[in-house]
């Protein structure tokens, strides 16, 4: 079945709803979702996305959505498909950007304003990084004592893993529940869920997605992100199934058991044999 509305996995897809001046009102809605213990953000401007080192020897960021609240505090926001090597230290690395930019010249006693960096990551880290809960979807930090206790209150990263969204239209509460509903499941929605339809922001959101209202170069633009989208996941799956097999021969080799092997690699005991 065709999809109706875009998916917001791919750059055309997350930029259309997220990162246009004429839709600010759903990341505004979003973030003070996100955010509750955060000021409600009542305007948003939006910035340059390719953001320059000191010199032209340094390496440049290029954000998805960075913008700015009306009190100067800035967000960057972040959609990853396809996990990432040092995903993280990447976050960190972009957050200096509008840190540095923050520098007066002159006098100027250090003043920083606050800082988020958001990702939308459509993976699992498997590592150490604290929650309440091992199947949580969000990552909230900030750099804190050992103790604890906060540190530094105005640099901080969210990270949202989207494969551990799980509610289904019936388990949704909150608003920030009804955003990662929106988000995850968008692209699969054929109508309009019976929970959006009082909504007047999400029904605005639902309009600006559905693909039967681009125009040739809207289609253009995002069919080419899909392609992109779907070469990147092509990859990974070609990556792994190599790393697979490659596993199995080694295991062969060594005169591991097939049943072993295929426990470990979940190949069957036919594409072992024929390693």
């Amino acid at each position: 079945m065709r999809a109706k509305y875009v998916d917001l996995f791919t750059d055309y897809g997350f930029k259309r709803i997220f990162g246009e001046e004429a839709n600010k009102d759903f990341l505004i809605d979003f973030f003070n979702a996100l955010l509750p213990d955060v000021v409600p953000i009542k305007d948003l401007s939006f910035k340059k996305t390719e953001q320059l080192g000191i010199n032209i020897n340094d390496r440049k960021a290029v954000f998805d959505i960075y913008c700015e609240n009306d009190k100067g505090e800035k967000f960057i926001v972040e959609m990853q498909k396809v996990k990432q090597d040092f995903f993280k230290e990447r976050t960190l690395y972009y957050a200096t950007f509008p840190i540095r930019e923050q520098a007066e010249k002159g006098a100027w006693d250090f003043n920083l304003k606050a800082v988020y960096c958001i990702a939308l990551v459509d993976f699992t880290f498997n590592d150490s990084l604290e929650k309440k809960e091992p199947n949580d979807v969000i990552y909230d930090i900030q750099l804190r004592h050992r103790s604890g206790n906060s540190f530094y209150e105005k640099l901080t990263f969210v990270y949202l893993e989207m494969p551990n969204f799980k509610k289904t239209e019936a388990d949704l509460v909150s608003r920030l529940d009804k955003w990662l509903y929106f988000i995850k499941n968008l692209e699969s929605f054929q109508t309009i869920p019976e929970i959006f339809k009082n909504e007047v922001v999400f029904l605005h959101a639902l309009e600006k997605a559905e693909i039967a209202k681009f125009d040739e170069a809207q289609m253009y633009s995002y069919e080419a992100s899909m392609k992109s989208y779907r070469d990147a996941l092509n990859q990974v799956s070609t990556a792994r199934r190599e790393e697979r097999y490659q596993m199995a021969k080694n295991f062969k080799k060594l005169g591991v058991s097939y049943l072993i092997i295929s426990q470990a690699t979940g190949l069957t005991t036919e594409q072992i044999d024929k390693l």
